[in-house]
């Protein structure tokens, strides 16, 4: 199914998934311009940025009112769930992306395990707390390490994985509400779904790399870094998954009044006892995005666009270029926390590095944000993959900036095993 000929496309958020999003929907021969609101310096320096707020439902169907855009597409999950597509679609222009009511999957950690428990979706036990002496009685359920979600959103870093009992308090307490879960053990997949609430289409599996530090060390992050696919998953995983969980979960935000229509996001470990889910995300992920895009030779508008109109099931089967992709986030100083910003970025305006932290001051590239760029290579294999990354970054120049070096590298040694 073909996109509206000569469409301007609406591309919401600043990330660099965003910048992904922006460079493949570019490439669909049906698209004949791409706007980013608000964008950043890289989005500037190859498509239009619009200083419009990704959060404001009125001022971003206005924007889309006024370009005539014939599809909207909103990357991040902040104005998702303040039902930015809502305000879109009342307009009368199609929008990819969930509903307020159905982005609860992910603007709620509580709701999603109810939808879980409902749909019968395999995942870990879990309890909900409001309290110090609920977390504590609900740590003294579970064996370390202990899991503590912040309930609602935090950028990806609301999660506290450890086995430190007073750091699982602690965490919990600065939160609120929190889901305190069992730990799934076995490698994490990430596997994006395009649906309309009825057919799905996964994407390929990837992996992404939460903890800021080699070998899974240090705080966790909104990602830094990812690849796909993965040699070691099994042939059938992006299938049964459909099966035991997309769908299922489907069918119960439907069954409530809540049809899902957008990128459903499931964040999985693959345990012993098979596939359980971590989490829902309702949007594409950052730095996932990056590295499957990379790969995906069908044109992505008019995947995007026939999901958004109601009519996935028209849409041709997806084709895949042979090899594979990894990306490598480039991070500013002192991320996750407080971040320095104000820093000079040189090398980085140029094909396969994805903007996020960025903006533009008197004809440079400076910092202002925690990740400021996510660098994109494709390879024949894995390993080549992964060379080109590192060799693209390091082409990248910014004061204080930070990167693991150990992206892909136990899946190219062969380390990565499903536990049976």
């Amino acid at each position: 199914m073909a996109t509206q000929p000569g469409m301007t496309v609406l591309v919401v958020g600043n990330g660099a998934r965003e910048h992904a999003l922006a460079t493949a929907i570019a490439a669909d021969p049906s698209v004949e311009s791409v706007v980013c609101a608000p964008g950043n310096a890289g989005t500037a320096a190859d498509f239009r940025n619009a200083p419009v707020a990704a959060e404001d439902g009125r001022a971003v169907a206005d924007l889309a009112a006024d370009l005539r855009a014939g599809l909207v597409v909103i990357g991040p999950e902040v104005p998702l769930v303040a039902g930015v597509a809502d305000a879109v679609r009342e307009r009368g222009i199609a929008c990819f992306g969930p509903s307020a009511a159905a982005a609860r999957i992910e603007g709620s950690k509580a709701f999603a395990k109810e939808i879980m428990a409902a749909a019968g979706v395999p995942t870990a036990r879990f309890h909900e707390c409001d309290d110090a002496t609920q977390v504590a009685a609900a740590l003294d359920d579970f064996d370390p390490p202990y899991v503590i979600k912040d309930d609602a959103l935090a950028a990806g870093k609301g999660v506290v994985v450890t086995s430190d009992r007073a750091i699982a308090l602690a965490h919990a307490e600065s939160c609120g509400s929190v889901v305190v879960e069992e730990f799934l053990d076995g490698p994490e997949v990430s596997l994006f779904c395009i649906t309309d609430g009825t057919t799905v289409v996964p994407l390929l599996p990837a992996q992404d790399f939460k903890r800021l530090g080699d070998a899974d060390s240090g705080p966790n992050t909104g990602g830094m870094g990812a690849y796909c696919p993965l040699p070691w998953a099994p042939p059938t995983l992006a299938e049964d998954v459909v099966r035991d969980v997309v769908e299922p979960t489907l069918t119960e935000l439907a069954k409530r009044g809540t049809p899902f229509s957008g990128l459903l996001y499931v964040g999985l470990a693959l345990t012993k006892r098979g596939p359980a889910v971590i989490e829902f995300n309702a949007r594409f992920g950052d730095p996932e995005t990056e590295a499957v895009l990379a790969l995906l030779e069908t044109p992505l508008a008019c995947v995007l666009y026939a999901a958004a109109t109601g009519r996935l099931a028209d849409a041709p089967p997806l084709r895949w270029r042979a090899g594979s992709a990894v990306t490598v986030v480039l991070a500013a100083g002192g991320y996750p926390g407080p971040a320095r910003s104000g820093d000079a970025i040189c090398g980085a305006l140029r094909p396969g590095v994805f903007h996020a932290g960025t903006s533009a001051c008197d004809g440079q590239v400076i910092s202002s944000g925690g990740r400021l760029v996510a660098v994109t290579a494709t390879g024949p294999d894995l390993a080549a993959a992964r060379d080109a990354a590192y060799r693209s970054l390091a082409e990248i120049e910014v004061d204080g900036g930070q990167f693991r070096t150990d992206i892909a590298l136990a899946a190219v040694r062969g380390e990565v095993v499903v536990p049976t």
